[in-house]
């Protein structure tokens, strides 16, 4: 697909990541009016393909390892590369090298407050299943600038350590089961062509 995304849903997910995020992609639409942008918390070194060959085959939409300045697209699942950080710049992405965030690179924080900067009020900042807090400033963020925010539910997470850090640090957010965060977002984002 081409052209600039509607709205961006920037993903934030470490243990228990794959498999929950895995539940979300299965949800959407190819022609979700947004690109998406993923950090899990993944080893350096460990191998790419796999993971996102187990992504890719669970949405219709496009999944891949970008590279610095690539540009954002709708229908497109951007996930980081173990030990970089993702950035959104504008309407394109960036990849950094600097010093991990809460022990972690890629970092959900960095992933998230970078988005929020880019897209504002058309900034959707998701936080699932983890064993830390990162993603909760990140997210508080999003909400501050005018962005929406959900969180999945911390008693259904596989570690519920980081959403109910991002819950603490923003209380507006909304809290969906596993299940109902696709509907979520397509409700929030809409599909391409659709009437504004």
């Amino acid at each position: 697909m081409t052209g600039e995304p509607g709205r961006l849903v920037a993903i934030g997910a470490s243990w228990g990541g794959l498999n929950a995020l895995r539940a979300v992609l299965r949800g959407l639409p190819a022609d979700l009016d947004a690109a998406l942008v993923v950090a899990q918390h993944r080893a350096a070194g460990a191998p790419s393909a796999g993971y996102l060959d187990l992504l890719g085959a669970a949405t219709s939409l496009r999944v891949c390892e970008p590279g610095d300045k690539d540009r954002l697209a709708p229908g497109t699942v951007y996930v980081a590369a173990p030990d970089y950080h993702l950035l959104v710049e504008g309407t394109h992405l960036a990849l950094s090298l600097e010093e991990r965030v809460v022990h972690a690179r890629p970092s959900v924080d960095v992933l998230l407050e970078s988005a929020a900067e880019a897209f504002g009020a058309r900034c959707v900042g998701v936080v699932l299943t983890g064993a830390n807090e990162d993603g909760a400033r990140g997210l508080a963020r999003v909400l501050e600038l005018g962005g929406a925010g959900i969180v999945q539910d911390p008693s259904e997470a596989e570690r519920a350590e980081m959403p109910c850090a991002a819950i603490a640090a923003a209380p507006e957010a909304t809290v969906a089961p596993l299940a109902e965060i696709a509907g979520l977002l397509v409700d929030r984002c809409g599909r391409l062509g659709a009437a504004a």
